[in-house]
């Protein structure tokens, strides 16, 4: 109990100081990927093409540009797809990144303490974003694309630039999402052989294959194993929430968009997960697992299920061959809850999100910059490489060359700063196969998949919204804390309505009230 105490008073160290920034918070939106064959109008625009104003300047001018990106396990300065940029845009980069975990806690601070980044660029967080240009922290961008940014207005629609407006200005750039489903439950398949199990179908069959890896010792490692390990920061677990009727962070509810702990499900819900863990089924460990610590748990072969990212699988899949060369994973399909429900939450619209900070010491050669790597070929090259050396084409379906595609260019998307919007869905085809562990792995989430599994996050295709942009990240922030504590028994249900008194009065009750304006006019 004490060591209990002491992990959640850490994570509760981590709320306070998260809601003590900036309020910002989370969202997604835009459109989506349909593949065809051939290369479109947009990248085929002579004046879009030929108009890099970069190239009109030698680099003898141009100022270095620094810029703050997502978390990638390699150095941005000298991976291939940075030196390839440099090359096309005569611009040189210094590079920072974001943290693995936390990384909005991060950006909040940076952006408070006026940073000068020319450029950043974090996952699609829509209500963040909003939240930095109310608050003035962000460069209108219109008039800069206007002057210096054909390349800009080629590959990205007018509908994605709409949809970034807020009060009619253009503060960001983004990058088009190309599948639905991102994380799912993770499974060692060869310990279902060992101890005699399928693959579980419902919340009932999980929990009894779990009781079944914690009691005949699959992994051979004794009380080291743990058969259900996730990070601290995600109490929220993908799968397991669709079953309980809440696959998004707002859910229909009696034709209401209704927050997670407001949803009527939500104590079914805790009271599943917290039983996980009373049995010691769920890592004791999570409330203070980082995402590595989760990864190195499942990796080294002492875990038999993890929450991951699919994108994650190439690193996972080559510690744990090495850890356990006979080791066999799949994603859990969704799961049946006990009212029969089950899903993926699905997003539509954009990935990440690029905007210049007010405190940007080059706003018009940030825009210049990414004019031209948005340059038609120069994008295709970042993204795929050269045909014949990193590609191959077959009857319009991109297929990369292994190993050098992703020696050279598994990173590339971190280095995209909006993406061509008419082509990369194409293009994208070579991305997924670079690993074929890890488009199984896809394909079991996003193609194998019913489509009434993959359940739309609503808010994800949401216009801006005030109160909402203006509390999500600290009402999220209080929810995954006190839900973590119940989870862990740190919290009793009981004070679950006390609780939600509380989260409405943070402004719960005036986001919900514009939302769902907002979503009875649709």
């Amino acid at each position: 109990m004490k060591r209990m105490t002491k992990m959640l008073s850490i994570a509760a160290t981590t709320v306070v100081l998260a809601s003590s920034l900036a309020a910002c918070s989370s969202n997604n939106n835009g459109g989506n990927n349909s593949a065809s064959s051939n290369e479109t109008a947009a990248t085929t625009d002579n004046s879009a093409t030929n108009n890099n104003a970069a190239a009109t300047d030698t680099s003898a001018t141009l100022p270095t540009l620094k810029r703050l990106d997502v978390f990638q396990g390699e150095d941005y300065a000298t991976y291939p797809a940075g030196k390839l940029l440099e090359e096309k845009t005569g611009y040189k980069m210094t590079y920072d990144m974001l943290p693995q975990d936390n990384p909005t806690q991060k950006l909040n601070l940076l952006m408070a303490s006026g940073e000068p980044y020319d450029i950043v660029t974090t996952y699609n967080d829509m209500a963040m974003y909003s939240d930095y240009a109310k608050k003035g922290a962000l460069t209108d961008l219109t008039p800069l694309i206007d002057q210096f940014g054909p390349n800009i207005k080629s590959a990205i629609s007018q509908q994605s630039r709409d949809a970034l407006k807020v009060d009619g200005k253009l503060y960001g750039i983004p990058n088009i999402i190309t599948y639905p489903v991102g994380f799912g439950i993770l499974i060692r398949t060869d310990w279902l052989d060992k101890v005699g199990m399928k693959m579980p179908a419902s919340t009932d069959e999980f929990q009894a294959v779990l009781q079944a890896f914690k009691d005949k010792n699959p992994g051979g490692h004794g009380s080291q194993d743990v058969p259900f390990t996730l990070k601290g920061d995600l109490p929220m677990i993908d799968d397991l929430v669709g079953a309980f009727g809440m696959p998004n962070p707002w859910n229909d509810v009696n034709g209401q968009l209704t927050p997670r702990l407001l949803d009527p499900s939500f104590p079914d819900y805790v009271k599943y997960v917290s039983g996980l863990y009373a049995g010691g089924l769920l890592d004791k460990g999570f409330v203070v697992n980082k995402d590595a610590t989760a990864k190195e748990k499942f990796s080294s072969g002492k875990a038999g299920a993890i929450v991951v990212h699919w994108a994650d699988i190439p690193g996972i899949s080559d510690a744990l061959t090495k850890a356990a060369p006979d080791a066999k994973f799949a994603f859990v399909p969704a799961l049946k809850g006990p009212n029969g429900k089950s899903g993926f939450g699905a997003n539509k619209g954009f990935d990440r999100l690029s905007f210049v900070p007010k405190s940007a010491k080059n706003p018009e050669d940030a825009i210049k910059w990414i004019n031209a790597s948005l340059e038609p070929t120069t994008f295709k090259e970042l993204a795929i490489g050269v045909e014949g050396t990193h590609y191959t084409v077959d009857n319009g379906a991109y297929m990369p060359i292994l190993p050098i595609f992703n020696d050279e260019r598994n990173l590339a998307n971190d280095y995209m700063v909006g993406t061509d919007e008419a082509n990369y869905p194409q293009y994208w085809q070579a991305r997924v196969h670079k690993d074929p562990v890890m488009f199984e792995a896809f394909d079991t989430l996003n193609n194998k998949t019913a489509d009434a599994d993959k359940i739309l996050n609503q808010l994800s295709v949401a216009p801006y919204l005030e109160a909402y942009s203006k509390n999500n990240q600290k009402l999220e922030t209080m929810s995954g804390d006190y839900t973590v504590k119940l989870i862990a028994g740190a919290e009793k249900l009981d004070g679950l309505g006390d609780f939600q008194k509380k989260f409405n009065a943070e402004g719960g009750e005036a986001s919900i009230k514009e939302v769902n304006a907002w979503y009875a006019s649709k």
